[in-house]
């Protein structure tokens, strides 16, 4: 029976070396079949591990957020055929990513599934916050609409209270500003906020304050990949 890889690739360029295990990259060099979400990003991050068979020789299967739910089910053949790489545009597949309908079907269809180790933004930023590690919920995307977003902010606050929890959300880079205003106006001063800005990157800032701090003075996150964390206070 053949094995569904989960692959990590780098979150960001030249830090192959930094966040991917060489045991890993052995791994990812004995595949020739990948299921990706874009096909050049796939094979430029091939190229950089020196991946020893031809391009031309490999097998790329793309999935999206276009992948239609009877594609979705005719990649299975494929992963029955042969071993086979599900891999992210960036960081740990099926986090934030359409990876996770291909893993329900590879266990519905007792294919074997192994994680392969590397860099996730999100568990990254939680463990370096100081932020509840014990009991956190990872939302991904909050609404796009103002009105919608500010609250769904008071809940998750109010839920962060109640449970004692950790609350991770990201947002599309170029919608940061937008969110983190939303944040610094309707959350208690305070609240707990983390900004995890550029993860793995030479320029990475990881910075938790309360919400009357963070009124002091706001960073540019402009098109700069973010995690943001929320803990209200006790």
């Amino acid at each position: 029976m053949s094995v569904l890889y989960l692959v990590p690739t780098p979150i960001f360029d030249n830090t192959i070396k930094k966040v991917l295990p060489d045991e890993v990259i052995t791994f990812i060099h004995n595949l020739k079949q990948f299921i990706v979400e874009d096909i050049r990003t796939a094979r430029r991050f091939l190229a950089k591990i020196r991946h020893p068979v031809k391009f031309d020789q490999l097998q790329f299967h793309e999935l999206n957020e276009h992948t239609t739910t009877r594609e979705k089910s005719l990649l299975l053949n494929y992963i029955f055929n042969e071993d086979t790489g599900l891999m992210s545009e960036a960081g740990l597949p099926c986090l934030a990513d359409p990876g996770a309908e291909i893993v329900r079907l590879a266990h519905a269809n007792s294919i074997t599934v192994v994680p392969l180790t590397g860099p996730s933004s999100i568990f990254l930023a939680l463990i370096a916050s100081g932020l509840n590690g014990q009991s956190f919920s990872f939302i991904g995307y909050l609404p796009v609409k103002q009105n919608e977003r500010i609250s769904y902010l008071h809940e998750i606050e109010k839920r962060s209270k109640m449970y004692q929890q950790t609350q991770i959300f990201i947002e599309t880079p170029y919608r940061n500003m937008s969110l983190l205003e939303d944040i610094i106006n309707c959350c208690n001063p305070e609240t707990k906020l983390t900004i995890a800005a550029s993860i793995t990157s030479p320029y990475e800032k990881i910075l938790t304050k309360s919400i009357i701090q963070w009124k002091q003075g706001l960073p540019d996150l402009k098109k700069i990949p973010t995690v943001f964390l929320l803990q209200a206070s006790f």
